[in-house]
């Protein structure tokens, strides 16, 4: 593959790049987010089932800074309690309680999930273009195998072996580099789907402990 690979003009060898730059930078975020949602498959049920375990919300900040170690939950609760020491005057300390709670349990959660989901794109991106790279060069080896026969004394096969060799290349490395980001992208998004349901559990459950009693519904 390396001798294709030097063979090549440069367009071939910068098909052949990015093809490499696309594998690598797929499979550094396929086993960083294995990693990181293997550590929040461990930690975050036994941080919620910390925090319901506290004497009060002290305690439970406490045992959340403790067991959350990927910080997916402790910012939940660290929201909701700045929006109770605000001033009365200030303006997000406005409107009906329960919906300012609600807003500010939001936005954490929307932080959590875009921690969740960094790198999901990518994964996406590659499996979805990574093939039609690979065809790119496939149609640029036997573009040059055409020409190789069109300009040549007859045809040859040593002519048009290197060619049609490098399309072959290109076609196989497209599909090495896409396969491993498309499954990735869906082993991990149902893991990070399952994070997310926790965290959207622990959110709803923590708006009706801390929202007020007249103002629930």
């Amino acid at each position: 593959m390396l001798d294709v690979f030097l063979a090549a003009d440069s367009l071939g060898r910068a098909i052949g790049l990015l093809l490499l730059a696309m594998s690598v930078a797929s499979w550094v975020v396929i086993l960083w987010k294995a990693w990181l949602l293997r550590r929040v498959a461990h930690t975050l049920p036994l941080a919620t089932a910390g925090f319901w375990q506290s004497r009060d919300l002290d305690d439970a900040e406490r045992r959340l800074a403790a067991a959350d170690t990927t910080a997916l939950a402790l910012p939940l609760l660290q929201a909701a309690r700045r929006l109770l020491a605000l001033p009365p005057d200030a303006l997000a300390a406005r409107g009906a309680p329960t919906a300012r709670l609600t807003r500010a349990l939001r936005d954490a959660l929307h932080l959590a999930h875009a921690r969740l989901q960094h790198g999901q794109t990518l994964l996406a991106s590659v499996g979805a273009t990574a093939p039609f790279v690979g065809l790119l060069g496939t149609v640029w080896g036997v573009h040059h195998a055409l020409l190789a026969v069109g300009f040549g004394e007859g045809f040859r096969i040593e002519a048009v072996a290197g060619p049609v060799g490098e399309a072959l290349v290109m076609t196989a490395a497209g599909l090495a580099v896409a396969i491993p980001a498309v499954l990735g992208h869906n082993v991990l998004g149902r893991r990070i789907a399952q994070a997310e349901a926790v965290l959207e559990g622990f959110a709803h459950d923590l708006r009706e402990l801390l929202a007020p009693e007249p103002d629930r519904p």
